[in-house]
């Protein structure tokens, strides 16, 4: 997609449609508006999409009004779900070039950045594989803003980048597993760090049974595809400072539970269990253009997990990367094992700050539903961190508990700990067992299984992969001060 800023007055601007946000008891005098508000049809309701053809005096072809709610709840995040959702009935009625008019103190940074992310990723659609020529897709977006406003393009070109590189994520997500064995998402990350100029280094099963991973190796075991540890660099000219963040995401490409083997229904949606992974390699490739001061390594540990002759079997017990022992009660509890071993190489590569991302549990989803990231975290500053960066991005997050006493459900009479705790508390029992291997190293877990993917399409994003939390980690990131 094109993306340029317009400074012209809005009536000049040529484009398919003009995008005019419209707030609720807010009457919009032009464009043909005022008729639209008495009659009820335009009421500036959150998404509230109406169409007005031939706008007299414009050199638009048409006007989308667009409703952008109470205007004291009009952020950033708003804007950007107005745009998709816009971007996404103009293609549907195949418009290929569209404007956004911006007016006033709306004419600034945060709201163009906005706007643009929100164009690329409405445009986004899961249709790879289809033949069809029926495809439609936003080829113009353009920022219109007020002649003598302040220069928006750098805004708009961070915005191309973060949206890019949260579609990158949602591609690769949205591959089948046939197609994003651990080897391909091995061979992804190589691409694209030679193509951003960042280092990659992939370990093999030999290195990582060398380092003695073998709570992640016994998740491998069960599969003929072979594990990889993807490990992508980031380094800055002049580093700001002593921090070294460290990303880790889970990469389990596809998962049927192994031996504890999960249900037939829905079983198809397991592609997406390296949605954690995909994020940190996402992430990277924004990084890697934005170029923070401090330095960022990710880690993206990646199996299948098969209930092959070979597989791990429940009561086996594995001894992870950093010596503890752990009794595998349950097979489908297998990213915290692999997560475990990434944890204890990041620390042991010298990060000081981690932030892990994984589609780890069910229960997150009984908690929080779809609409809120599970956080836990053993530093408050480190989670006030990725909250603020979170809010700033509208990715919403809630902190959840991770007090000691949850670590009882996860004694073993056999091994150091087990990978499960039972029933109660599975999303913060899952949080404590990772606890164990970040240490005392500043951290914060994301569970992200309910966010990260939408089984219906909403009016601002396609079904299938939502690409959560690339926009958070690349703020947190670029916003780093020690």
């Amino acid at each position: 997609m094109q993306i340029a800023i317009e400074r012209k007055p809005l009536e000049q601007v040529e484009t398919g449609a003009l995008i005019v946000p419209v707030f609720e008891g807010h009457k919009e005098e032009r464009f043909g508006a005022p008729a639209l508000t008495e009659s009820g049809e335009v009421a500036g309701k959150p998404l509230e999409l109406t169409l007005v053809h031939r706008p007299t005096g414009m050199a638009a072809q048409r006007v989308l009004l667009a409703g952008a709610g109470k205007v004291e709840k009009f952020g950033t995040a708003e804007l950007r779900k107005l745009v998709a959702a816009a971007v996404r009935f103009l293609n549907g009625k195949s418009i290929k070039s569209a404007a956004l008019a911006l007016d006033g103190a709306a004419a600034n940074s945060d709201f163009t950045m906005a706007a643009v992310e929100g164009a690329i990723l409405g445009d986004f659609e899961p249709d790879r594989y289809k033949t069809g020529n029926d495809k439609k897709s936003m080829e113009r977006f353009l920022v219109a803003a007020p002649e003598g406003s302040a220069s928006l393009d750098t805004a708009a070109e961070c915005g191309k980048i973060l949206a890019e590189s949260q579609n990158f994520t949602r591609d690769m997500v949205n591959e089948p597993a046939n197609r994003m064995t651990p080897t391909k998402m091995a061979e992804a990350a190589r691409q694209m760090s030679a193509e951003t100029g960042l280092e990659c280094e992939v370990l093999d099963r030999d290195r990582m049974a060398e380092l003695k991973m073998f709570s992640l190796l016994g998740v491998a075991q069960g599969s003929a595809e072979p594990p990889a540890l993807i490990v992508i660099r980031y380094k800055p000219a002049q580093p700001d400072g002593k921090s070294h963040l460290g990303l880790v995401g889970k990469g389990v490409t596809f998962d049927t539970g192994g031996i504890s083997i999960k249900p037939a229904d829905g079983m198809e949606k397991m592609k997406y269990d390296m949605a954690g992974g995909a994020a940190m390699i996402g992430a990277m490739r924004a990084l890697a253009q934005l170029k923070p001061a401090i330095p960022v390594t990710a880690f993206i540990p990646c199996v299948e997990n098969m209930p092959g002759s070979r597989a791990q079997r429940p009561g086996d017990i594995v001894t992870a990367m950093s010596g503890k022992s752990i009794e595998v009660i349950n097979t489908d509890a297998e990213g915290r094992l692999i997560l475990a071993d990434a944890l204890a190489y990041a620390r042991q590569q010298g990060c000081t700050h981690l932030v892990d991302a994984a589609t780890l549990t069910g229960a997150i989803v009984v908690a929080l539903g779809h609409l809120n990231v599970g956080l836990f975290s053993n530093n408050d500053l480190m989670r006030d961190r990725v909250l603020s960066a979170a809010k700033a991005e509208g990715e919403r997050m809630w902190a959840m508990p991770l007090d000691d006493d949850y670590k009882e459900y996860l004694k073993s009479a056999f091994a150091d700990m087990a990978n499960v705790g039972g029933r109660w508390g599975g999303a913060i029992t899952a949080a404590m067992f990772l606890k164990e291997f970040a240490e005392e190293t500043p951290w914060v877990h994301l569970d992200i299984a309910g966010t990260a993917w939408l089984d219906d399409a909403k009016p601002y994003m396609a079904k299938g992969p939502t690409g959560l939390p690339v926009r958070t980690l690349v703020r947190l990131a670029m916003e780093w001060k020690d």
